[in-house]
């Protein structure tokens, strides 16, 4: 079963940084796609970027593009979001989901599998 488990939210100001990690388990994630999604309250989950496990190659929402980086660590099974230059309307709970598939998927609907979410907040 696979377990996908997120960590790293918190509060910050605006301009300011933050790394998520989400630890990946149960399953070998060679051919996976690991997604980063966001939800703020009262909206949608929206893509915010995703990795394929192999090769590392990534792609982002154009909201993100620039600020944002997700990379993975082979030898831990995590994969990490690295966040600067936040802006407040960055503030949502952050998921990490990953699907076995090939492509790059980008509708929350394409994904298996969830994390629990962490929330990222930040203050103007």
């Amino acid at each position: 079963q696979v377990q996908l488990v997120e960590s790293g939210g918190g509060l910050v100001q605006a301009g300011g940084s933050l790394r998520l990690s989400c630890a990946a388990s149960g399953r070998t994630f060679s051919s996976y796609v690991m997604g980063w999604f966001r939800q703020a309250p009262g909206k949608e989950r929206e893509f915010v970027g995703g990795i394929r496990w192999s090769g590392g190659i990534t792609y982002y929402a154009d909201s993100v593009k620039g600020r944002f980086t997700i990379s993975r660590d082979n030898a831990k099974n995590t994969v990490a979001l690295q966040m600067n230059s936040l802006k407040p309307e960055d503030t949502a709970v952050y998921y990490c989901a990953a699907v076995s598939r090939w492509g790059t998927p980008t509708r929350s609907d394409e994904y298996d599998y969830w994390g629990q979410g962490t929330q990222v907040t930040v203050s103007s």
